[in-house]
């Protein structure tokens, strides 16, 4: 089985967290509209791992090729990252750039995340074992795969133990950098809200002016596949369309779309009950735009065959403005305890861990222990957070929240803020209101003015490094 490039984005590994600031109703929850933070470079760093077998190049004899503030880059370190960016693109489909271009860019990469480390470490900024363990079993669960089992698909690729855990510390310990620095800084106004709008508007004139107004509508779909393993026999196929046809008639006849995505399918988005999320036709498959372009909104498609196996398709939303109409809200409630000198991660988690055996035990109702216990604004209560659709939590939050079933409680999820203990009561896909609109029009914008002002200081902190480039990597 081949772990799913494994590309440990920063913006989606539990313990990983986006800003709120301090004004926010709750903590854990985003103010205003916070998105998921940017990516840290135009690609993301991430620990990519290769495909199973394939073990990244090295030289016997290895050499430096840049210091960085005296911490030396080896050739060795380059080939590896050449590697495993090598495995995701194929992964992706993407066409491979030439040695010469690939070799530059990974040792910017190294120099740009040494000198934040670097950054990081100076500032006193840390990530402890609990955390890295969080963001590790989280990378396994997104994998669908045991941890122990995950564990060792990295040995054999090369990877040990040890230094897949180095490498997602280093990549929180960057993503916290960038939280104190950045994030905190930028601010969307009411005005920055009605210019979007505005350019979307006269962007859908002009666009319709031309064209049908069809054709340039952005639209949200919601996936499930039932995957056809390659080289599969015309009966496992066949059982595969069966169940995906049964698994229409149950949508049809009332069963949850999202939760029969999260049941059922095989895509790497059914952790979001398979929304694909609102965007322009062009960046969906060819397949699902022109098997969905007569639906209406709300219908279901499929299944439809495809080489990954069959596919259900559900229109969300069409919108011609890139505003949803229409989206799926959580209603959670949650403890938090702050982490600090008098409380560590490995207690706070413990303890939810005894708040949870308590609740499920019936001993005590999560209300009762969130009023006495949790340490935010939504604890009197009861931790009671209200409904909010999907981009208004901090990163790792969601992603929990995004894993539950209505009624069942998480395990203890780490955030910027301290550990939570995590209840969805419901679901519901609702119209959004006007208002609703703007705020996610707020997210929108706000993740824009996020990269903007991630590349400035990116730029900013290089100039302040001192690097030296010795020889230039070779295979």
């Amino acid at each position: 089985m081949k772990i799913r490039a494994l590309t440990l984005s920063l913006v989606s590994v539990a313990t990983l967290a986006g800003t709120v600031p301090q004004a926010a109703v709750a903590q854990g929850l985003r103010a205003a509209g916070v998105p998921q933070a940017p990516r840290l470079s135009s690609q993301g760093p991430s620990v990519t791992l290769p495909a199973p077998g394939a073990r990244p190049a090295t030289r016997a004899a290895d050499f430096i090729v840049a210091v960085v503030n005296s911490e030396p880059v080896t050739n060795n370190d380059v080939q590896i990252r050449m590697e495993r960016a090598r495995a995701q693109m194929q992964a992706q489909g993407v066409a491979l750039p030439p040695e010469s271009v690939l070799a530059k860019e990974m040792l910017e990469r190294l120099i740009m995340e040494k000198i934040m480390i670097q950054n990081a470490k100076e500032m006193g900024m840390k990530v402890d074992d609990y955390a890295v363990s969080q963001a590790a079993k989280s990378v396994a669960q997104q994998n669908k795969i045991a941890e122990d089992d995950m564990y060792r698909r990295l040995a054999s690729d090369g990877i040990s133990k040890e230094q897949f855990r180095s490498e997602l510390r280093n990549q929180m310990l960057v993503q916290r950098l960038r939280e104190r620095e950045v994030d905190a800084r930028v601010k969307v106004s009411e005005l920055d809200i009605d210019q979007f709008l505005r350019e979307q508007g006269s962007a859908s004139g002009r666009a319709g002016a031309s064209s049908p107004s069809a054709a340039n509508a952005e639209i949200n779909l919601g996936h499930i596949l039932i995957a056809v393993p390659e080289g599969a026999s015309s009966d496992a196929v066949e059982a595969k369309r069966a169940k995906a046809r049964q698994l229409v008639d149950d949508i049809r006849g009332g069963k949850d779309f999202y939760a029969a995505a999260r049941e059922s399918s095989d895509a790497a988005d059914a952790a979001q009950g398979g929304l694909m999320g609102l965007r322009p036709a062009d960046r969906y498959p060819e397949l699902f735009v022109t098997s969905t372009q007569k639906a209406a909104v709300g219908s279901v498609v499929g299944p439809i065959h495809s080489p990954a196996g069959f596919h259900i398709l559900k229109v969300v939303d069409r919108s011609l403005t890139g505003v949803p109409s229409v989206a799926v809200q959580s209603h959670v409630r949650h403890i938090l305890l702050r982490i600090g000198a008098h409380l560590s991660e490995q207690q706070a988690a413990q303890r939810m861990e005894d708040y949870r055996r308590r609740i499920e035990s019936g001993n005590a109702t999560f209300e009762a222990l969130a009023r006495e216990y949790s340490q935010d604004g939504s604890a009197q209560a009861g931790g009671d957070l209200g409904w909010a659709g999907s981009g208004r939590y901090v990163p790792e939050f969601e992603q929990a929240v995004n894993a539950l079933q209505p009624g069942q409680i998480s395990g203890p999820v780490l955030s910027r803020f301290g550990m939570h203990l995590i209840q969805l009561l419901e679901r519901r896909e609702v119209k959004l209101t006007q208002r609703e609109q703007r705020e996610m029009v707020r997210d929108v914008v706000r993740e824009k003015k996020l990269e903007e002002a991630y590349t400035n200081w990116q730029q900013e902190t290089r100039s302040r490094a001192y690097v030296e480039y010795r020889e230039p990597p070779q295979q």
